[in-house]
């Protein structure tokens, strides 16, 4: 990385994952001289970063990819219904390359802290190699997912074997040939973990506290037929995402749950289990995400489910949740989970009631039982949506840090893109942006992020501010919505990390907004549409007083 510190730029992106491509790309075409930089060694953020055994998108390619560009649409092909983690990130490789993004991303430029100068309207970049640049705005493309965090667990340093979190998963691989292995975390990343290191490990205990209702799937190829025809229908199959409330471009479901007959609600579930992953979440009911009865009528479909794929009964049970129902926890999907725990040398071990007592130099104790381990593996999750924002020092008017305001005010933000006292700093996928499949929110906040500048700089306005109006009005928003669903009263229940339930001490709070990504874009056009009203506080604190 270059130690020039006099270089000034109209933008700065940090990460270089989806968000920081796609922001990329659209500031450059308004004339903005803008600037990624990402602290790895390579582009790609989340899926540069996670690289576990068995990663790959739980969303299908047709909509988990950028409809912008013509040119990477009609030259890139997917190869699988659910693409794995290697061809996504040769998807990003392949959209830098073509769109000639990588002059413009600086790698292996790890940023420390970013301090907003009010006299000078800029901000100023320090990186971990005591190098810092300067630039008029600042922008987090640093994801939602990366943020990784442990377990809280005695001991966890004694152990004497290999240990592996899934966020930090060697480059190289890992041999787990034979031998003694152990999982901590059953969240998406142990799930996609589980079928696919089991065939090779010696022995496989899987710790559960909370089991999941698991979506299992298939993995189809992608036939030459069923891309010839995404690329003819490219736009509409985005359309259909964008205005789907979870972003995905599926049907949108015709009855509630609890107004068909037994025998065409079982009828339908049968159908969209069959069809796999989210479109049983999606479209089988309009109420499933919004109905406490509907939702345990789901429960109890996937749990018969489960109970005719395990032959043990025991484990059956164990791995039905009981606890709280569907879409307590973010929908996992499944890719043979479930027909994993029929092998013999894969051993479930319930911790709800007894939990993991240590950690101990040669394994895991559980109660009284100690399982003698080679490798411990954590798949225990992220600080998710604040993590990577949080963990460096993002210093705004006052010299107010970023964390600091969250911990005396709890999250404030308009609509997850800005907060008050941080001008010209913005969010992509902040907190309390939309539940969704993070693609199309990233491609429709750069989109607007892109004509929100160049308004601001058409017009002369120096500074985008919230307004705490607007911070607390999103906020009631944000709280309103979420309570609205069952992912309140069963996140809760399931510590689910939307509600920041995973994080010791983290508060209570919807870390992301539930209204529907369509509704949260309605917002965001109406904002545009009001001269970006509630995002001028800077220019309105210098209005004179009226009497």
């Amino acid at each position: 990385m270059t130690t020039d510190t006099t270089r000034d730029y109209d933008a700065i992106v940090i990460g270089a994952g989806f968000s920081g491509l796609a922001i990329l790309h659209h500031l450059r075409e308004i004339g903005l001289n803008t600037l990624v930089v990402d602290g790895e060694d390579g582009l790609g953020g989340t899926w540069w970063v996670n690289r576990y055994p068995g990663v790959r998108t739980d969303s299908e390619y047709s909509y988990y990819s950028f409809s912008f560009s013509k040119e990477v649409r009609e030259e890139w092909t997917w190869t699988q219904r659910y693409p794995a983690g290697d061809e996504v990130l040769a998807y990003l490789n392949f959209v830098a390359d073509r769109l000639d993004l990588r002059r413009d991303i600086r790698l292996n430029a790890r940023v420390d802290s970013a301090v907003y100068d009010e006299d000078a309207n800029r901000w100023t970049v320090n990186f971990a190699d005591g190098s810092s640049l300067t630039t008029k705005y600042l922008i987090s493309g640093m994801g939602v997912l990366s943020q990784a965090i442990y377990p809280d667990v005695p001991g966890i340093d004694t152990f004497q074997g290999e240990k592996y979190h899934t966020a930090h998963w060697p480059r190289s691989g890992v041999d787990l040939t034979g031998k003694r292995v152990g999982l901590i975390g059953l969240g998406a990343s142990g799930i996609q973990l589980v079928p696919t290191i089991a065939p090779e490990v010696g022995e496989f205990f899987v710790f559960q506290r909370t089991p999941n209702f698991v979506v299992e799937t298939n993995n189809d190829k992608v036939s030459d037929e069923e891309m010839a025809w995404l690329r003819e229908n490219y736009d509409a199959v985005y359309e259909k995402a964008a205005n789907h409330p979870f972003g995905v471009a599926m049907e949108p479901a015709e009855h509630s749950a609890l107004e068909v007959s037994p025998e065409e609600r079982q009828r339908i579930f049968e159908s969209k289990w069959n069809e796999g992953g989210f479109h049983f979440a999606n479209e089988c009911f309009t109420d499933l995400a919004t109905n406490h009865e509907a939702s345990e009528l789901a429960s109890e479909f996937i749990r018969s489910k489960i109970r005719e794929i395990v032959k043990d009964p025991a484990t059956a049970e164990l791995l039905s949740p009981r606890t709280y129902s569907f879409n307590g926890k973010r929908v996992p999907t499944g890719h043979g989970y479930y027909n994993t725990f029929n092998l013999e040398h894969v051993h479930l071990i319930d911790t709800s009631e007894d939990a993991i007592e240590e950690i101990t130099p040669t394994g895991i104790r559980v109660g009284d039982t100690e399982y003698e381990l080679d490798v411990i593996i954590f798949a225990t999750g992220f600080d998710a949506m604040t993590g990577t924002l949080t963990n460096i020092d993002i210093t705004g008017r006052g010299g107010i840090t970023l964390r600091d305001k969250w911990n005396e005010e709890g999250l404030r933000s308009n609509l997850g893109i800005n907060a008050h006292g941080f001008p010209n700093f913005f969010m992509s996928l902040g907190p309390q942006t939309p539940y969704s499949n993070l693609i199309v929110p990233i491609q429709l906040g750069a989109q607007w992020l892109q004509r929100a500048l160049k308004w601001a700089e058409e017009n002369g306005v120096e500074r985008f501010e919230a307004t705490p109006e607007s911070e607390e009005w999103w906020r009631q928003e944000t709280e309103r919505t979420g309570r609205m669903t069952v992912m309140y009263t069963e996140g809760k229940k399931a510590k689910a990390w939307f509600l920041g339930e995973n994080v010791p001490g983290k508060p209570e709070e919807f870390q992301v907004y539930m209204g529907g990504g369509q509704v949260y874009q309605q917002h965001c056009r109406d904002v545009e549409e009001s001269g970006y009203a509630s995002f001028l506080a800077s220019d309105r604190a210098t209005e004179p007083a009226t009497a």
